[in-house]
C-alpha cells in the first residue's frame, strides 16, 4: 500500500467518525465531541480551540458556551456594516469571577477565551503563587478602530477581538502591575511569568513586555488567526 493510498484511507476513515459525531451515531464524552458545546468548566484540550472558532459567527452557540462560566455579560447588536470597523456578535463583558477596571466590548471567542483563562490559568497561578484570588483584572481597553502600527492592516482591536491588561488585584488589595514588577525578582514578577504561560494557551496570540518596547506595561491577548506567544 502506497504512503498516498494509506494517507486517503485515513482521511476517509477521519470524514466518517466526524460525520458520525455530528449526527450522534457516535457517542462520546462531550468534552471529546467537536460538535459539542463549549464547557468553560472542563479543562482545555485539543479540540478547544475549534470550539472557540465555532463561537465566533453563532451567538446563540456562543451564549450555551458562556452559560458554564461566570462570565456576566450583555449581548452587543451588529454595527453598521459601512462603519470602518463595524462589530458582529459582541458583547459587553462587565465582570466574571473577578471584577474588571472598566467593561470592554470583546467578540465571543475573546470572551469565552478568557473565561478559560481566568478559571483554568489565571487563578491556579495566583493561588500556587500567592495563596489567595486575583480579585481585580486591570486592562487599558479591547475596542479601538485602528491598524497595528507601521502597518495598513488592521489591529484585532478593531473588532474588539483583542484586549490589553496591564495589571491584577489580589484578595488581600495587593497590586500587580506587568510594567513596575516584570522586570523584577520575587513572587511577583514569577506569577507575571505564569500568567503569561497560561495566556498563550487560552488565546491565539499573547505578547508580553518582552515582544517589544509598546509592550512593555501590558500583555496583549487576541483570538486572530494567527497563534503567537511572545
Amino acid at each position: 500500500m502506497t504512503f498516498f493510498r494509506a494517507l486517503l484511507i485515513l482521511c476517509v476513515v477521519l470524514a466518517g467518525l466526524l460525520l458520525a459525531l455530528w449526527r450522534g451515531v457516535l457517542d462520546v464524552p462531550p468534552r471529546w465531541n467537536p460538535w459539542a458545546v463549549l464547557d468553560i468548566r472542563e479543562t482545555p484540550n485539543l479540540l478547544t480551540g475549534f470550539k472557540l472558532w465555532r463561537l465566533q459567527d453563532n451567538p446563540a452557540l456562543c451564549q450555551q458556551a458562556l452559560s458554564t462560566s461566570a462570565m456576566r455579560y450583555t449581548q452587543q447588536r451588529d454595527g453598521n456594516p459601512e462603519a470602518a470597523c463595524p462589530l458582529e456578535n459582541a458583547l459587553r463583558v462587565q465582570a466574571s469571577g473577578v471584577q474588571f477596571s472598566s467593561s470592554f466590548l470583546a467578540s465571543c471567542p475573546l470572551a469565552a477565551a478568557f473565561a478559560l483563562f481566568e478559571r483554568h490559568g489565571l487563578q491556579p497561578a495566583a493561588h500556587a503563587v500567592f495563596g489567595q484570588p486575583v480579585v481585580q483584572v486591570e486592562h487599558v481597553g479591547s475596542f479601538a478602530c485602528r491598524s497595528i502600527a507601521d502597518s495598513q492592516r488592521r489591529s484585532q482591536h478593531a473588532s474588539a477581538n483583542a484586549l490589553d491588561i496591564v495589571g491584577f488585584r489580589l484578595a488581600d488589595g495587593r497590586r500587580i502591575s506587568v510594567l513596575h514588577d516584570w522586570p523584577k525578582q520575587g513572587e511577583n514578577a514569577q506569577f507575571l511569568r505564569q500568567v503569561q504561560q497560561a495566556a498563550c494557551t487560552s488565546f491565539n496570540t499573547t505578547l508580553g513586555p518582552e515582544y517589544n518596547a509598546a509592550h512593555r506595561d501590558h500583555f496583549h491577548v487576541d483570538m486572530g488567526m494567527w497563534r503567537m506567544c511572545r
